[in-house]
């Protein structure tokens, strides 16, 4: 009789802790957290600049190697077999360096801009922590991965006001 008042009473303070944590629960849209800051747009330019130069000498390699090959099969006819072979060697070896430096670059490229996406992602997920903790709530998911929630609150307004 004991064991089972006993588990009875945990069961009930199960339940009101599970009740009680359901009022405490926030949604947040991360999202649109991140399309919507002003710093997106200075990350994506100063991106832009910084691989600006490495962009502008690629597109010329890329220039200079169709050039090579528009001259190649504009007058392969006329050249000699040799001068034709060396030519086409040439084009070959370039064309293989800029497929390097080109592959090298979007690498980069992609590698910091997901440095600088993290950068922001922590910025909001600090901002969400902040608001949470100020307004008392104990669970707060991602509006995204949330198929429904009848009783939580979109905290999405308050932490953008707080990131910007």
């Amino acid at each position: 009789m004991k064991k089972l008042l006993c588990a009875a009473g945990l069961g009930l303070a199960l339940a009101a802790s599970a009740a009680s944590a359901a009022d405490k629960i926030a949604v947040v849209n991360v999202s649109s957290i991140f399309q919507q800051l002003p710093q997106r747009a200075t990350v994506a330019k100063q991106l832009e600049n910084e691989f600006k130069g490495r962009a502008t000498d690629l597109q010329a390699q890329e220039r200079a190697i169709q050039a090579q090959m528009q001259n190649l099969q504009r007058n392969a006819s006329t050249m000699k077999a040799s001068e034709r072979a060396s030519l086409e060697k040439d084009i070959m070896a370039k064309r293989q360096d800029f497929e390097a430096k080109a592959q090298a670059f979007e690498q980069d490229n992609r590698s910091r801009q997901m440095e600088e996406r993290n950068k922001i992602l922590t910025t909001i997920q600090a901002a969400v922590k902040k608001v949470a903790v100020s307004e008392g709530y104990d669970v707060v998911l991602d509006a995204n991965t949330v198929a429904y929630a009848a009783d939580s609150k979109d905290i999405t307004s308050d932490v953008l006001k707080q990131v910007k």
